[in-house]
């Protein structure tokens, strides 16, 4: 398992969904089992579905297979999201807004023992990806997420649906669609609740590379929503999960992509445009000099890093030890969908000590009330804030003004920082712009590699 950072060069760049799918397991919930109950059965019902994944896969194993796919911000005037009435400022307030809700929905699924669950945040990610699903293909954008763990979309017959600019996928048109049919009821059907409900089918899933090309793997396990009450509206349709779930898309893509991905996220709210890449298999190695490793950790979704401090000049804050972990290890976690840096209380009340204390700025409040630290940031004055680093285990990552701050309106800044209590602490994708930010699932040791 890897974590990889890595300097990526680029040339210039609201509502809340929380659908929580259970499974069903022999007809029931498992609502009443003990935390290690429940446990033995996920793991089961993981290893059931790599195995029955692996049965049903007619893509052969290519050595030296990669190919990158573009994505797209969602606010980005190439987004179905893009609101051309907004102003840029009304964006970033949304996008901040999105993190605290996104922030709120993990702690809501993730920390109960009493549901096995397929986790989807559809409109709560913040990048985009074109992909296809069925025979003939229908095109699906979909929101990529390292906090959901299946590729899932609406499918007719469709009642009652969110409202889809594109067409819903149909999958009686679809010559390779199939419900998929199991021993027991384990991969059966999806139930989100109040908000989606349907079947876990296969089909051909076609992803069209940056070099022109279009990849297809057949017999992709899909989430077929056909009772979806969400507020996730236009042309977006569908989630790729990146998470460690067992039906996620890294997962079932497996040993063809050598278990390795990784993205360039360019800058999302600097005024430039910058290009954003997917990257799968060997296209997704990450090396060169600059490069720094951490351990990273795996439970059935999230991947978690250990974070040791922060720094900011010679002064330092410790991050503590964490009850959200994996088997005692990890502390944070490493999050495409939530754009801000989300921090225990304590810790981000010294960290933004010791940022104010470096900042010679006129402070002022947040035109949103949603950050804490605000700067007069007048127009054409260069920005100067200390670079803080994030201390990893054996890795030390660079932040610099573009990870660390984010402009609220013409005349302020904001440190894209905020505290949390009681809660999941996240790496957030502000933090994480212009790195080639990179995961190996094979590897015994996990690494983080940074320049």
């Amino acid at each position: 398992m890897y974590y990889i950072f890595h300097l990526c060069v680029t040339r210039n760049l609201t509502n809340t969904l929380y659908t929580n799918s259970i499974i069903p397991i022999k007809g029931h919930h498992l609502r009443n089992l003990s935390k290690s109950q429940y446990q033995l059965v996920m793991k089961e019902m993981y290893s059931f579905l790599l195995f029955l994944l692996l049965c049903l896969s007619d893509v052969s194993l290519i050595e030296g297979f990669g190919f990158s796919v573009e994505l797209i911000h969602r606010d980005s005037p190439k987004s179905p999201f893009y609101l051309y009435n907004e102003t840029h400022y009304e964006r970033v307030a949304k996008a901040i807004h999105r993190s605290i809700n996104r922030a709120s929905n993990f702690n809501k699924h993730y920390f109960s023992t009493k549901n096995i669950e397929s986790n989807v945040f559809p409109t709560l990610g913040e990048y985009l990806m074109s992909y296809s699903i069925g025979t003939p293909p229908v095109n699906i954008l979909g929101i990529l997420d390292t906090g959901s763990d299946i590729v899932w979309l609406q499918c007719q017959p469709c009642h009652p649906c969110y409202k889809q600019t594109t067409p819903i996928f149909d999958p009686s048109k679809s010559t390779t669609y199939k419900t998929l049919l199991c021993t027991s009821n384990t991969c059966e059907t999806i139930w989100g609740g109040s908000n989606s409900e349907g079947n876990l089918s296969l089909d051909t899933l076609t992803l069209s590379s940056t070099n022109g090309s279009a990849i297809s793997f057949p017999k992709t396990v899909i989430g077929c929503g056909n009772s979806n009450t969400t507020s996730f509206v236009g042309e977006g349709s569908g989630i790729i999960g990146l998470g460690n779930g067992p039906v996620s898309l890294i997962t079932q893509l497996g040993s063809l992509i050598q278990g390795k991905f990784s993205y360039c996220l360019g800058p999302q709210f600097s005024g430039t445009s910058s290009p954003s890449k997917l990257n799968f298999g060997d296209d997704a190695v990450v090396s060169g000099d600059g490069s720094v490793s951490t351990p990273m950790y795996m439970d059935t979704i999230f991947y978690y890093l250990t974070l040791k401090s922060f720094s900011v000049g010679t002064k330092r804050v410790k991050f503590p030890r964490s009850s959200y972990n994996v088997n005692g290890h990890g502390n944070i976690i490493i999050d495409s969908g939530t754009t801000l840096t989300l921090l225990p209380k304590d810790v981000y009340s010294v960290l933004e000590s010791l940022v104010a204390d470096a900042v010679e700025l006129e402070r002022v409040d947040d035109p949103s009330n949603f950050l804490s630290l605000c700067y007069k940031y007048p127009l054409g004055e260069k920005l100067e804030v200390p670079t803080i680093i994030a201390h990893f285990t054996h890795a030390n990552v660079h932040l610099n003004a573009l990870n660390t701050f984010v402009k609220v309106s013409d005349d302020v800044i904001c440190f894209a920082f905020r505290p949390i209590i009681n809660s999941l602490a996240i790496f957030g994708n502000l933090a994480q712009q212009n790195f080639l930010v990179g995961y190996d699932l094979q590897k015994e040791n996990s690494l983080l590699q940074a320049h």
